[in-house]
């Protein structure tokens, strides 16, 4: 969710590195996410000044200020390889129940 927040708040790309890229369901169909829920940012070298990365620090504050606020994603697609690429997501609607981890 905080990954996907961070592009519609403020258009920063980033990775997931939790359940989406590591989330397993076993024979049964019960989903077991990953053990940690990691955002990883990719900054190249010599490409951004510190003023941008401040503002990435800026926007992901916002973000996290909004945490509560925040309804979630439900995964409506995930791909068998690479989920973490190409898994779809829809809001959470209102009266759905958001599963916290």
């Amino acid at each position: 969710m905080f990954a996907c927040e961070l592009y519609l708040h403020g258009g920063i790309r980033s990775c997931e590195i939790g359940s989406v890229m590591f989330g397993k369901r076993t024979p049964d169909g019960r989903f077991v996410g990953a053990r940690n829920e990691l955002v990883r940012l990719a900054i190249p070298r010599r490409v951004y000044t510190q003023s941008h990365v401040d503002r990435v620090v800026e926007l992901a504050a916002d973000v996290a200020q909004r945490a509560r606020s925040l309804r979630g994603l439900r995964m409506t697609y995930r791909p068998e390889y690479l989920p973490h690429f190409t898994s779809r997501f829809a809001p959470v609607e209102a009266a759905e129940p958001v599963l916290s981890a």
